[in-house]
């Protein structure tokens, strides 16, 4: 899994029937160097101009290819260091990078070439799984909430509430019949680790400390709250970029920062205002979860708050151990996404099977 926030590729080995059972197991993260996260970035603004999935225009092939290869490396390595053999390893699951997400084009990229790392690799190999939801009219994401209701069979608490910060932010709500509901809530970590990034030159606010040092500009936070997004009926789901252009240019770096964690975290608790139900506790997952002023700025807002590890989970390899349990589920012929989850008429499969 290589997520918007551009951090690094993800990788997690699970037992899975698909199903109910999931016994999860190691999982490691490989950090992007900068002239990757370079070259994702190069990718992003070439793609604003597509409008066929398939074309990849200008220097789109080579960074295409560049990623695959990485995630070579990033699995080869995976393997070594946790002692795993050609045998134990039956199928993988490859989401790639997104580079453009519109979904109300029917459009959705993932850079990535699936049948080449199948080669690579030598195994079977499931990609492009958000494509076919999307071609069908629903939002192509979030695509994890199958995933999180099968973590939630082993949870006290429902309602419960899934929360993954990634570059997005978005949420799954489990029900006591195991209904779901799901969407994206706004923002998760790109625009804070654009802003700093920009003003201090490290990739993101390591420890929350640039968004701890200042405050929040309430008026800045009131005007994201206005957009038309947050009235949208879910399903509904966002692109990294979409809400760029935020007026936080006129602030200092600190107030910058923590302006933009409290339009994150006021996102994700709006969404709440959708469920069916309250959620009894918030799982937050993903890298946003290690900002102490996200997860301040969450529980001032929220009840029951969690870091993923507080439920006995490993919240940077949940998304890579959901893209494992997905492409079971695809092999299988299961639904991957549903009329709750992105919009999609009906409980739909999807993903394409690539043979070494």
């Amino acid at each position: 899994m290589s997520g918007t926030s551009l951090d690094g590729i993800d990788v997690a080995l699970i037992k899975t029937d698909g199903n109910n059972v999931v016994h999860r197991g190691p999982s490691r993260s490989y950090a992007f160097e900068a002239d990757q996260r370079g070259m994702l970035r190069d990718a992003i603004e070439l793609a604003k101009t597509l409008c066929d999935r398939h074309a990849r225009p200008g220097e789109l092939a080579a960074i295409e290819w560049a990623l695959t290869e990485w995630h070579v490396a990033a699995v080869q390595s995976f393997c070594r260091e946790c002692g795993l053999t050609d045998s134990e390893i039956d199928l993988i699951g490859f989401h790639g990078q997104t580079v453009i997400h519109r979904p109300e084009k029917h459009l959705t990229v993932q850079l990535g070439d699936g049948p080449l790392l199948a080669r690579r690799l030598n195994k079977p190999l499931i990609y492009d799984l958000r494509a076919a939801d999307v071609a069908a009219g629903g939002e192509g994401a979030p695509l994890v909430p199958a995933y999180h209701r099968a973590l939630a069979g082993s949870l006290k608490e429902r309602p419960v509430a899934f929360v993954n910060i990634g570059g997005v932010a978005n949420v799954t709500w489990i029900g006591g019949d195991d209904e779901l509901l799901a969407f994206d809530t706004g923002p998760g970590n790109a625009l804070l680790d654009d802003w700093a990034k920009k003003h201090t030159g490290q990739s993101s606010d390591r420890d929350g400390r640039l968004a701890l040092a200042g405050r929040a500009d309430e008026k800045t936070v009131a005007q994201f709250l206005d957009n038309e997004f947050f009235e949208q009926r879910p399903p509904k789901s966002l692109d990294r970029n979409s809400f760029s252009g935020l007026p936080v240019e006129g602030l200092n770096p600190q107030d910058g920062a923590a302006t933009l964690v409290e339009v994150t975290a006021a996102a994700i608790a709006l969404g709440a205002n959708w469920f069916p139900q309250s959620a009894k506790a918030w799982i937050i997952c993903g890298g946003g979860r290690r900002n102490p002023a996200i997860m301040q700025a969450l529980s001032r807002r929220l009840p029951r708050v969690r870091s993923a590890e507080e439920m006995a989970l490993d919240g940077d390899a949940v998304e890579a151990e959901a893209w494992a349990y997905l492409a079971v589920r695809s092999r299988e012929g299961l639904p991957i996404t549903y009329p709750q989850t992105t919009g999609v008429p009906i409980p739909m499969t999807g993903g394409i099977l690539a043979l070494p």
